[in-house]
């Protein structure tokens, strides 16, 4: 028996009276009545990979209930039902067969809807309506156009819009206030872009693969070595439509960047893997590099989260700041949004401040025929920059406070994160400001 049928059965032995949280992935195809005898307490649901095709009329029954999952189903809806739970903050239905998405299925507390790998061709104008909504998830669908009642969504600040059909954007999507982490990459835009210069190709056979060194959403990476080459780590793609999008979009935004001290871009591209895999090399950075912080939780939705009392010193927080100005400002002087700088994709010396900017799955390139529509969608990256420098500035002690480095840093958080775009700075001014 496994451990979900467990469950199940616990659950309908009336065993879990209070539980907050529950989980049931064992080949349901209707959600069991005995769920609701957790009315007054459950809290998330998760129903991922199980054959469902709707969810009960009277889901509202579960009226703490703040996270539903409803992934890897065979739902061609989102259940109308959802939006009467009036707690239900967090909707996730990735990979099923979604095609339909109603404006009655979006509860009223909506924070953050994940809807990736799916069919879905259009959504309702409703979303602009749910003025908590922070996160959209939209990789890997049919959408041609976005509604235009989501230029309303004034506290929007994740955007998924990859792998999709749009031959155009809206003209609204540059002037929303809060949006700061958006990919574009893989739609029909018809944008001319430079081509960049290839990378070498290291055959399959010349590596001699290492000892696994993590998992991204993308991609596994291993340590490597090649003959006459330095050690370096290799990422070998899933395959798969991802939150970020394709592993191809990654592929071409590293290409496009080129290398810098301050990003992690590849050096080689894979070649003739014998299951047809691709993938990337990239350099192998010393243990003692580690990441920022953690990636944002249900509960930090677009923020990311610090481990608890992590705090750095003025000299550092000025030292990474500079780095990832250096590398974000790169990137942007080759005309590549990376779509995802967070601080859990930083790599960082506590010691010294030295800061490395990895992961590129996110990243699209920009227009190099349409310079003003360049400018305005790398404004709202200029706006995640300055959400990092006020992390880094609320994390240096208060003796710290009244420095002149951290008055600069304060100064530039503010100027980033001005509420209309056009106010904001680009990089390479802030770069000059600040003498590098």
């Amino acid at each position: 028996m496994s451990i979900h049928s467990t469950t199940l059965d616990r659950l309908r032995g009336g065993e879990l009276a209070g539980a907050t949280r529950l989980d049931l992935s064992c080949g349901l195809t209707r959600l069991p009545k005995e769920v609701f005898e957790l009315a007054d307490s459950l809290e998330v649901l998760n129903l991922s990979g199980n054959q469902l095709t709707d969810l009960p009329p009277d889901m509202g029954r579960l009226k703490k209930l703040k996270i539903v999952f409803g992934s890897n189903n065979l739902f061609e809806h989102l259940p109308e039902s959802l939006g009467e739970c009036q707690s239900l903050e967090v909707v996730g239905f990735k990979a099923t067969r979604i095609r339909h998405v109603p404006a009655e299925a979006l509860p009223p507390k909506l924070r953050l809807l994940i809807l990736t790998d799916n069919g879905v061709k259009t959504l309702p104008d409703a979303l602009g309506e749910r003025p908590a909504l922070q996160k959209l998830m939209l990789a890997g669908n049919r959408l041609k156009a976005m509604p235009d009642g989501l230029a309303e969504a004034k506290n929007l600040e994740l955007l998924r819009l990859s792998a999709n059909d749009f031959e155009a954007l809206p003209s609204w999507l540059t002037r929303l206030p809060g949006l700061a982490w958006l990919a574009l990459a893989g739609n029909p835009l018809g944008w001319q872009s430079v081509a960049p210069a290839p990378l070498p190709r290291i055959p399959w056979p010349k590596l001699t693969l290492g000892e696994r060194l993590g998992e991204g959403a993308s991609g596994h990476i291993f340590g490597a070595q090649a003959e006459t080459l330095p050690p370096m780590a290799l990422k070998l793609f899933k395959g798969a439509v991802t939150s970020d999008g394709l592993p191809e979009h990654e592929i071409a935004g590293s290409l496009a960047a080129g290398p810098h001290p301050a990003l992690c871009t590849p050096v080689a591209e894979l070649q003739d893997h014998p299951d047809g895999t691709r993938g990337i090399l990239l350099p192998l950075l010393p243990p003692h590099l580690t990441n920022l912080a953690s990636p944002p939780s249900m509960d930090s939705c677009t923020r990311d989260v610090y481990a608890p009392g992590f705090q750095l010193s003025a000299p550092a927080a000025w030292t990474l700041a500079r780095h990832m100005l250096a590398g974000l400002g790169h990137l942007h002087g080759r005309s590549v949004m990376h779509g995802d700088f967070y601080a859990h994709n930083i790599l960082w010396d506590p010691a010294t401040g030295n800061a490395m900017l990895s992961d590129m799955g996110a990243a699209c390139v920009m227009p190099a025929d349409r310079p003003a529509l360049r400018r305005d969608l790398l404004a709202l990256e200029v706006r995640a920059f300055g959400v990092l420098l006020q992390e880094l500035v609320d994390h240096v002690p208060s003796s710290d406070a009244g420095s002149t480095v951290m008055q600069a840093l304060q100064d530039a958080a503010r100027d980033c994160l001005a509420p209309d775009p056009a106010d904001r700075p680009d990089l390479a001014s802030l770069a000059e400001r600040w003498g590098l």
